[in-house]
């Protein structure tokens, strides 16, 4: 199973970069996980979008396509989506032939504060709804007080942690087998 993984940060440091390569690592097994680069998406105008689709948005439009499901991996910003990941979904839901439509998706994020995305998490399902995607419901995974669960190096430390990525992973097969 191919996953395209999208991390809703651009920061080098990311803690929600971090935790898709930990979801990298994790992935069970029949499962491998490649990394879109959503830093080249240009703001969203339907003018540009009129006079001709950039590279960039064709590109990742065929990185959805071409993947069996996707994880998205962000942060929340403002008790919601940051504007780099709304501004690229954005980009995806429009016309010709949106990839998220029929797509199977999962969700997570990492926060430094004790909520861990919970609210970001429930406007991105909103979002796919639009988008007509298939998202996993359970588990949800929070990464809360993220600082704490990572190396120096950006590597996962807490098993507990690691253990529900690996089950959401698996959720995500699972629901994929579902919905085709």
């Amino acid at each position: 199973m191919k996953v395209l993984g999208i991390s809703g940060s651009l920061r080098k440091g990311s803690y929600n970069s971090m935790a898709l390569r930990a979801a990298q690592k994790l992935a069970p097994a029949g499962m491998e996980i490649s990394i879109a680069d959503i830093s080249q998406i240009p703001m969203y105008n339907d003018d540009v979008r009129a006079a001709g689709e950039p590279a960039a948005v064709t590109a990742l439009k065929a990185q959805v396509r071409a993947a069996d499901a996707v994880l998205i991996v962000t942060p929340e910003y403002n008790f919601s989506i940051p504007g780099v990941l709304k501004n690229t979904l954005d980009w995806l839901s429009r016309p010709p032939e949106p990839p998220f439509d029929g797509k199977t998706v999962a969700i997570m994020g990492a926060s430094p504060g004790p909520v861990g995305t919970a609210r970001v998490q429930y406007h991105m399902r909103q979002v796919m709804v639009f988008m007509n995607a298939f998202v996993v419901n359970k588990p949800e995974v929070f990464i809360s007080n993220c600082a704490s669960k990572f190396n120096e190096q950006g590597e996962l430390t807490d098993e507990t942690t690691a253990k529900f990525i690996g089950e959401l992973l698996v959720s995500l097969q699972k629901l994929k087998t579902r919905v085709g």
